[in-house]
């Protein structure tokens, strides 16, 4: 490779020449890895290039390196309420979330214990880049963080921290952390504590943006299609000019204790399965033993290959085991669970749980367990290098850690790890008194373990030699009329396929295939045996057992299910013969499918009284009111488990056998492969597979249901759920349509920026998160409008007033001219977007075979979406959206809504 060039493909380098870049004054050249270069600024800033021209899109990431372990008593959960401010404008960018929306950019900013980011991917173009680095450039300084958003964004952060508080297991995880460490912040999640976000003052955030949001203090990360030399003149204009930071940022000196005995913690709450979880402190992320404790924790937790599953699982005492790391630049914990089914016995999973992860280093990894992790790490990173975009936002947390090129030497490193090694870790780690989970026992001799130091990321960066760059795919033009250009449409028997073969990044290749059998009469009361048939596939074959289908999955790069997956070219083949061996070839074993039971009863009881679960059934049984038994009938929970219950294994294999087959149906293949020979692959494995039974669409229908205002009871959850509905009849081919797809947007589907995100987020600061969206088929008449949110109990009723305001106003008064062409803009370069994806090109090629269209029709409504005259938008909304036929459900916790309102009337009364 040539000194100074970045690894791309050849279609690249002869536009991306990074040999060509004059540096602009003040600008040095730094390191340089596996296709990303960085530069550093004077001031201290620093940006990493990636370019890839393979797709029209770029990402720009910009890290900050502050997040909640910075904060300081009485001041949790700053760095988040701050990420959400930073959208609130600056004096030239007054309007943030209605700008990304005008360009179609799909953006979010995310907190975590070492860093900040903030994230916009848009259509690639010199336009949107420059903004965007303009943009991040004046946030960095110059964002209002002002009281007055203050207020009503400190609300939406609080309706978000009440959001995980319905959660068990991540109040739990929350309680589990905070028991386990008496000092340092990595026993406080980063959304903080409640008291904290009501109560911060906007100095304090000031104070805290301007000591953390400076140049030396940020990394900006640019990747996709972009001309480097270009876009680093940019960023030197951008950023350059600032100037450099006089302040110095402090140090952290304080150390956790050594643990000194085993710890308990309970949490009691309102909910519907058990968990049992282990947490043991482990050192930074920078610590060479870190990579050895993930095998370890994979190795303990795999499903279906682990060891816990095989003891917890199998045998019936748990169903389902977890695992994970919740570490970074500081020492965090290793946390290892079970959930069990409530009323069931958990002290034996306990004492198992515990029995299992602390006798492991006894029984060190076997060859065939480190290969399977082996593997699937690198099947894992493979498919991240294939998308430069998300590499971008990846780095992030590497970046925290003090360089960027940690990504690449963590999976060096990773492969490298011996069976010895992750004996070695869990011996240490793994032991009673460095345990969170038990009781405290006074002890003579207690086993403690210490937490070393971990070294500088110079230290371990300083022997890390870069590997060639994964190879850039063609660049491709998503246009539709090429997309069609491009695709082979054929048939084999009765399947339609959709070949489009083209270059890709890692010789990537999607697959998506839809079977279609049945009708209205035979299909009647079988829903359940049907949705075990499906469930049962991935648990085994005639040949393989599941344990040994998942190996096979790893070793033929498979990522996904039998319907939607991706691989790589020279796996192709395979992977389709072995896919269709999955679908012809079932195992129904008997000892799977007993699980698959439990697993799926325990799954609906943890469902069960969520807000969200309550309002969709109550939503659902209103307009749903088909007879029971009909395919597309609605159940409740309660009925789907008795159903579940009563459905036996030979139910299931009687329904496999009257219907599965290949008779009807579509398969897109979108990717780097060889169409002819992937031709005659699915003729050999699909053609001559028959159903038993005829194809008939079932098509739905509305019903004529009178309007309902429910609430329904959710006790002690603290955060509530609205919903809305009203039926339309409308079919996607009608003259309509095109104008009902931009009110939609306009009214509440535009991410952060529409009228209902205007009024009850940003506004009133209600809800975290709120929106509508349209449903319309291709084959049906029966279509809707609904509107969803989240917000706490006694919000709930603001929300219902806002929503029917909202919807008045909008037929009242209409859109406007520049919601419309903010609208057409943002609608058509997000579809330009999503048709980069490959996955989303074999997904939209699977359903227009099914109605007999090509990316032709995608075409004629976006014409037609563009063509849109105000007029039109208005009256289809005024036509269609009639307000006092909507049918609303709340979902809350009745007496957390009574007694606030108590409390306001209390406080009127004494005013």
């Amino acid at each position: 490779m040539l000194s100074g060039f970045l690894a791309v493909s050849s279609v690249s380098l002869s536009s991306y020449a990074i040999a060509a870049i004059t540096l602009p004054a003040g600008v040095t050249q730094g390191p340089s890895a596996e296709g990303i270069t960085e530069y550093r600024f004077a001031n201290g800033f620093k940006v990493l290039l990636f370019p890839d021209a393979s797709k029209p899109t770029v990402t720009v990431n910009m890290t900050y390196e502050v997040g909640s372990r910075f904060e300081n008593y009485g001041e949790t959960g700053m760095a988040h309420l701050l990420e959400h401010l930073m959208f609130k404008g600056t004096p030239s960018h007054p309007t943030i979330t209605k700008d990304f929306s005008q360009r179609g950019a799909n953006f979010n900013g995310t907190t975590n214990m070492d860093r900040t980011n903030y994230f916009e991917s848009f259509q690639a173009s010199d336009d949107n880049l420059k903004w965007a680095i303009n943009l991040e450039a004046d946030r960095m300084l110059n964002s209002f963080i002002a009281r007055k958003d203050l207020d009503s964004e400190m609300t939406v952060v609080r309706n978000e921290y009440e959001k995980g508080e319905n959660s068990p297991f991540g109040v739990l995880v929350q309680r589990l952390q905070g028991a386990s460490y008496n000092w340092l912040n990595s026993g406080k999640p980063p959304i903080g504590n409640r008291s904290d976000i009501e109560n911060v003052k906007i100095e304090n955030l000031q104070a805290f943006y301007r000591n953390y949001y400076q140049p030396d203090n940020a990394v900006l990360t640019i990747a996709g299609q972009f001309d480097p030399a270009k876009t680093l003149a940019w960023v030197n204009d951008a950023f350059g000019k600032l100037p450099k930071p006089t302040r110095t940022i402090r140090d952290f000196w304080t150390v956790e204790p050594i643990q000194d005995g085993e710890r308990t913690v309970t949490v009691r709450r309102k909910g519907d399965v058990q968990i049992v979880t282990v947490a043991y402190k482990v050192p930074s992320d920078l610590h060479s033993d870190s990579n050895a404790l993930s095998y370890a924790g994979d190795i303990l937790t795999d499903t279906p290959n682990g060891r816990l599953y095989k003891t917890l699982v199998e045998t019936g005492k748990a169903t389902e085991v977890f695992g994970f790391g919740a570490t970074g630049y500081a020492p965090g914990l290793e946390i290892i669970g079970a959930i069990v089914k409530k009323g069931e016995p958990i002290e034996p999973v306990r004492q198992a749980l515990i029995e299992g992860v602390e006798s492991f280093a006894k029984t060190p990894p076997t060859p065939t367990e480190m290969d399977r992790v082996r593997l699937a790490n690198a099947n894992s990173f493979e498919k991240l290098l294939n998308d430069p975009q998300k590499v971008g936002v990846a780095l992030s947390s590497d970046i925290a850690l003090g360089d960027w090129r940690l990504l690449f030497l963590g999976r060096d490193q990773s492969n490298a790890v011996t069976a010895a090694q992750v004996a070695a870790v869990s011996a240490h780690y793994f032991t009673r008194d460095n345990r969170t989970v038990g009781i405290f026992l006074p002890e003579d001799q207690p086993q403690r373990a210490d937490i070393p130091a971990a070294p500088t990321a110079a230290e371990v960066i300083k022997d890390y030699k870069p590997k060639q760059a994964v190879a850039d795919g063609e660049v491709f033009d998503p246009a539709q009329a090429n997309i069609d250009a491009r695709t082979q449409r054929t048939q084999v028997g009765g399947l339609k396929l959709a070949l489009l073969p083209k270059k890709s990044r890692g010789e990537t290749v999607t697959v998506a295939i839809d079977l279609n059998w049945g009708d209205e009469k035979s299909l009647f009361g079988k829903k359940t045996a049907a949705e075990l048939a499906n469930a049962m596939l991935d648990r085994g074959t005639k040949t393989l057992t599941r344990e040994q289908l998942a190996d096979e999955f790893s070793k033929l790069k498979i990522s996904g299910n039998v319907y939607q997956f991706q691989t790589t070219r020279s796996n192709l083949a395979a992977a389709l013969k072995l896919v269709a061996s999955v679908l012809k070839q079932p195992r129904f074993d008997p000892a799977e499918f007993e699980r698959l039971r439990k697993e799926t009863e325990v799954q609906l009881e943890f469902q069960r009284n969520e807000p969200s679960t309550l309002a969709d059934q109550a939503l659902d049984q209103h307009f749903n009111k088909y007879p029971a038994g009909h395919w597309l009938a609605d159940q409740t929970v309660d009925e789907q488990i008795a159903s579940i219950k009563a459905t036996s294994l030979t139910d299931v294999k009687a329904f496999y056998q009257g219907f599965y087959g290949a008779s009807q149906g579509q398969i897109a293949i979108v990717g780097d492969f060889d169409a002819p020979a992937i031709t005659q692959v699915i003729k050999d494995e699909f053609g001559a597979w028959k159903s038993a039974a005829p194809y008939q669409r079932v098509i739905p229908q509305n019903f004529d249901v009178p309007t309902v205002r429910d609430v329904v009871n959710a006790p002690d959850k603290e955060n509530g759920v609205y919903e809305a509905r009203l039926n339309l009849d409308l079919r996607d081919d009608d003259a309509d349509y095109p104008a009902l797809v931009v009110a939609n947007y306009l009214f509440g589907g535009g991410s952060l920026k529409s009228r209902l995100a205007d009024r009850v987020r940003q506004k009133e600061g209600l809800s975290y998160g709120i929106g509508s969206g349209l449903s319309v088929s291709s084959i049906s008449r029966a279509a809707s409008f609904n509107v969803q949110a989240i917000a706490a109990p006694q919000n709930l009723d603001k929300v219902d007033t806002a929503v029917k305001e909202e919807l008045n106003l909008a037929r009242k008064e209409g859109f406007t001219a520049d919601e419309l062409a903010r609208a057409k803009s943002a609608i058509l370069q997000q579809n330009q977007q999503r048709r980069t994806q490959d996955a989303a090109l074999s997904a939209g090629w699977v359903r227009y075979l099914d109605v007999d269209r090509t990316f032709a029709w995608s075409k004629q409504l976006e014409d037609k979406i563009s063509a849109l005259t105000l007029d039109q938008v208005n009256s289809a909304f005024r036509k269609y959206i009639d307000p006092s036929r909507f049918s609303v459900v709340i979902a809350r916790d009745e007496t957390k809504a009574k007694a606030s309102a108590g409390v306001k009337v209390a406080t009127a009364a004494a005013k």
